[in-house]
């Protein structure tokens, strides 16, 4: 029978780069032809383990390889700008787990119909991922003056290029945020904790606001959760208050399944919404 799923590949074989291989793996809909890296690394070898192609000759040895539908950007922002400059002529849709500004910036149950529309995608973060789902709901209910969203992630979740992205990260997170929800003055910040034993992906937003109606917050906070964890099992809200012009939420994810340890949700949530991107991409080109 002819292979009918879309033929992807991943730039980067880190924590990020191997998780999400194993996801593509996994799904009826796509293609992991090659994991690429720049130099022998665990990360490759685990890829190779999976069934997939490897190379550890970066962007040249994907170009030589392709063309592929769509390449995921798992590398770090330092270095997606030059990926994008010589991908784009190749046609394929790059989609960015670094935190750039850079394409058109997509939360998959908020503006996912434009997978197929640009062929450059954002993701944000894995806050962004994780918060903007319910903020972007509130946001359809009350006129929020601030927002502030507080991550603590796992230190053993967050490999080189993560913390040398950590600068790109905050200001990334903001810009999306003041994007999805209007907000005039957003707040970012992130813990990496290195307690032991790890702890769950933590994301606590506080949301300043106006004109709040406290018994319609539940219910919209309670289907956005449930529309995410269509794609992310392990996330959850685990608590909720309203109160006189303040709402506040946290939602916590971890990993469920896959190769992740239950701690690192933080990179369950992001490859799970770059992975949906890409279904819906093969799903809407296919009509």
């Amino acid at each position: 029978m002819t292979d009918t799923r879309t033929p992807v590949a991943v730039l980067g074989a880190g924590l990020i780069g191997v998780d999400l291989a194993d996801k593509i793996q996994r799904s009826p809909l796509l293609d992991c032809r090659l994991v690429v890296g720049r130099r022998e690394c665990l990360g490759l070898r685990r890829a190779a383990e999976m069934g997939c192609a490897t190379s550890t000759g970066g962007l040249d040895s994907l170009l030589e390889a392709g063309p592929f539908d769509v390449v995921f950007d798992a590398s770090n922002a330092d270095d997606h700008a030059g990926h994008w400059a010589r991908l784009h002529h190749t046609g394929a849709t790059l989609i960015d787990l670094t935190p750039t500004q850079l394409g058109a910036v997509v939360v998959p149950t908020v503006n996912g119909d434009q997978a197929l529309s640009h062929p450059h995608l954002n993701l944000v973060s894995c806050g962004g991922q994780a918060a903007i789902p319910l903020l972007h709901a509130l946001a359809q209910c009350c006129a929020p003056d601030y927002i502030e969203v507080v991550s603590t992630a796992a230190s053993a979740s967050a490999g080189p290029a993560t913390r040398l992205n950590l600068d790109h990260y905050i200001a990334t997170t903001q810009a999306g945020i003041r994007f999805f929800t209007g907000a005039p003055e957003v707040k970012v910040m992130l813990n990496l904790s290195p307690a032991t034993p790890p702890p769950p992906f933590r994301v606590a937003m506080t949301v300043l606001a106006t004109q709040i109606q406290p018994e319609v917050v539940g219910p919209i906070v309670a289907a956005a959760a449930a529309s995410v964890r269509a794609y992310a099992p392990g996330y959850a809200v685990t608590s909720l208050t309203v109160a006189q012009g303040r709402i506040c939420v946290t939602a916590e994810v971890t990993a469920e399944g896959g190769r992740l340890p239950r701690y690192a949700g933080n990179l369950d949530i992001i490859n799970a919404a770059a992975v949906l991107l890409a279904e819906q991409y093969t799903a809407a080109r296919s009509q």
